[in-house]
């Protein structure tokens, strides 16, 4: 007699969940050296698979996170080998999140007794997290690997590699989940045999990307592609910024300006809704130290000395990054300044050499009318404890999205 078809489904699932519990306690075959510090690590191997790569990969760039990364993060670094033979790099960071610095305090439409005690609840909340990839940036950073390799086949060695961190790890401190980010849509596919170990995908909101052709030599070639509205837009917020007797221009010793680019940077970071970690104030100078003038701009905004706005640039291969910024909001309110720098980006993208201008995903209406696109992103999240992972799955159903607005800023002929 055939089996009712809830059955057959429900003696499916359960056969399923005992294969996935099999495969993640089983080892993949391959070997792993792990280490504190990139430096621990054979140079050779490691520069071997991330050739090529991002900047963010690369044992310059570990370096300076080793020496001026977040306070309070613990970074790890590990080698995946076939044989004797380094087929992946592995990036992680560990680090304590609060539930007030993941949403602001006294924030949103609950009335004031349940805002209080929401706040009391945050205040409270503290979650010990392993984030395969980087808190500094955004970007499959986390992972990477050697030049023909299939990364559906690694992914499995990399999911073993994070479990070997997080049992090591519970001397210092149980970490309760583990985070892989940035993937775009392009990295999803390769990456699906971790959700046989029990990881969940979740959309992060899309990065904001503008594209620069190759006819765009100078700032002035991207405004004269805008539309004639957007175009004298631009112009009048320059014009603004100036009127309020502001000067825009580069900064090369970040070093001398330390301080005040910290206090800028943390007037910012005090008011994101999402705070997973604080930039220290040694940070910017020294990556700038490390990437040079051919990788690195910071863009300021001055009254007198004083300075009250800064954006940093990187150039990533063919992508340039729009990095930190800081402002002084009193003299925001005076003289769009946040806008101004959104240009000085594009403006130092194209002096850089860069094919697009990746903006992150905050503020994603003023970054539209720059002409930016949306380009999702995905994050694979797991927890230790098998039971809350089925929570998980509910969980990341609700998760609201940016509503990206519909800006057409750039003349018929582009598109």
């Amino acid at each position: 007699m055939a089996l009712p078809v809830r059955l057959r489904h429900l003696i499916r699932s359960v056969t399923d969940a005992q294969d996935r519990h099999r495969e993640r306690h089983r080892p993949t075959g391959f070997r792993f050296a792990i280490a504190d510090s990139v430096d621990m690590l054979n140079p050779e191997h490691w520069d071997r698979v991330v050739a090529g790569g991002s900047i963010f990969a690369s044992r310059a760039y570990h370096q300076v996170m080793a020496r001026s990364g977040p306070v309070g993060a613990v970074l790890r670094h590990a080698l995946i080998y076939r044989g004797d033979a380094p087929v992946a790099a592995v990036t992680a960071q560990i680090l304590d999140v609060t539930g007030d610095r993941v949403v602001r305090p006294g924030e949103g439409d609950l009335p004031e007794p349940a805002r209080r005690a929401r706040d009391l609840a945050l205040g409270r909340l503290q979650q010990r997290v392993l984030i395969c990839g980087n808190v500094m940036s955004w970007g499959l950073h986390g992972v990477h690997f050697a030049a023909g390799e299939s990364p559906a086949e690694l992914w499995p060695a990399v999911a073993e590699a994070l479990y070997r961190v997080r049992r090591a790890e519970r001397l210092s401190g149980q970490a309760d989940y583990i985070v892989v980010k940035d993937m775009s849509d392009e990295h999803m596919e390769g990456c699906a045999p971790l959700a046989r170990f029990s990881y969940r995908p979740m959309a992060t909101g899309p990065d904001m990307v503008l594209d620069l052709p190759p006819a765009w030599r100078r700032y002035d070639d991207y405004l004269a592609s805008l539309n004639q509205k957007y175009r004298k837009a631009a112009r009048k917020l320059a014009r603004d910024v100036e009127a309020a007797g502001l000067r825009v221009e580069a900064l090369t010793d970040l070093e001398g300006h330390r301080r005040a680019l910290h206090a800028l940077y943390h007037e910012v970071e005090r008011r994101a809704p999402v705070r997973l970690a604080s930039m220290p104030e040694g940070y910017l100078p020294d990556l700038a130290a490390c990437l040079g003038p051919e990788r690195f701009r910071c863009t300021v905004i001055r009254r007198g000395d004083a300075l009250v706005g800064f954006v940093t640039t990187l150039r990533d291969g063919d992508t340039a990054i729009g990095y930190y910024l800081g402002l002084d909001y009193a003299v925001n309110e005076e003289a769009p300044i946040y806008h101004r720098l959104l240009q000085a980006v594009v403006a130092d993208a194209i002096d850089l050499g860069a094919r697009r201008l990746s903006l992150g995903r905050t503020a994603v209406e003023p970054k539209a009318r720059l002409g930016a696109r949306p380009a999702p992103m995905h994050a694979w999240l797991r927890h230790r404890l098998p039971a809350l992972n089925l929570v998980i799955r509910q969980l990341l159903h609700v998760v609201p999205q940016p509503e990206i607005p519909d800006r057409s800023p750039f003349k018929a002929e582009q598109g």
